[in-house]
């Protein structure tokens, strides 16, 4: 793949993950965020998500944070090495997802797996030196 085409798709990831997990970013949209997870859960027939706590909230959060500022700097400086670092976190993420969905009733988290996945390979196909 080129270099330019590859920066374009660590860009787009970056993208992604901004419109994903900015709802996770703050308590205020969280809230609103687990009732929508919540809903397309149960209708997927899973079970109702657990009421979170404060602490749950927290963690959560962080997460969002965290993510939406990797996801800034890849926006603005999508590099090989950002994408490649990335897909590796990608394939962390979904391993835990996968986790979560072999001991809960969530099928929801098929709908992150699925990109999660996708987008940690399409960051490791090679790329041609230039």
């Amino acid at each position: 793949m080129e270099q330019a085409t590859y920066r374009r798709i660590v860009r787009a990831s970056a993208f992604y993950d901004l419109v994903v997990t900015a709802p996770f970013a703050t308590p205020w949209t969280f809230v609103l965020a687990h009732g929508s997870l919540d809903a397309v859960n149960t209708a997927l027939g899973g079970a109702p998500l657990p009421p979170f706590a404060p602490l749950h909230v927290l963690f959560a959060c962080l997460m969002g944070s965290v993510v939406l500022g990797w996801a800034l700097l890849r926006m603005a400086d999508p590099q090989p090495r950002f994408g490649r670092m990335d897909g590796v976190g990608r394939f962390v993420f979904t391993a835990w997802m996968a986790w979560a969905l072999a001991v809960s009733d969530t099928p929801l988290l098929w709908l992150f797996i699925v990109p999660e996945a996708l987008w940690g390979v399409v960051q490791w196909l090679p790329l041609r030196r230039g």
